[in-house]
């Protein structure tokens, strides 16, 4: 089992990015994702989650208006457009599985995947 994050990087604030989690060795397409962060010293944070069918979402109010949560189930790929960011978006970003409904809940036997880091900076 497998849940790979990738497209993090130094970006300006005020710009964009788009995360990818690619996932192998499970059923992906029965599985509702979610993204968290955590930055230094915070608490870990649900930013946003999408259900199996991809039918319905939930964005933190952080984040929402801002970012954008898709899957294509054919390539087992959940995104995270990132726009008009901030420097308080600054974390690193993890993708794992989830309880998708108002809000993520997280299982004591959810996937995981190692995270990708968000620089925002000028």
């Amino acid at each position: 089992v497998q849940l790979q994050a990738s497209g993090g990087g130094l970006v300006q604030p005020g710009g964009s990015l788009r995360l990818s989690c690619v996932a192998s060795g499970f059923a992906f397409d029965d599985y509702d994702i979610g993204w968290f962060r955590q930055a230094p010293g915070k608490e870990r944070e649900g930013v946003s989650c999408i259900t199996a069918s991809g039918g319905s979402f939930y964005y933190a109010s952080s984040v929402k208006g801002r970012f954008t949560i898709s899957r294509d189930n054919a390539k087992n790929t959940v995104y995270l457009q990132m726009n008009s960011l901030k420097p308080g978006d600054a974390a690193v970003y993890y993708c794992a599985t989830v309880e998708c409904g108002f809000g993520l809940r997280q299982r004591a036997n959810d996937y995981w995947g190692q995270g990708t880091l968000v620089t925002v900076s000028s």
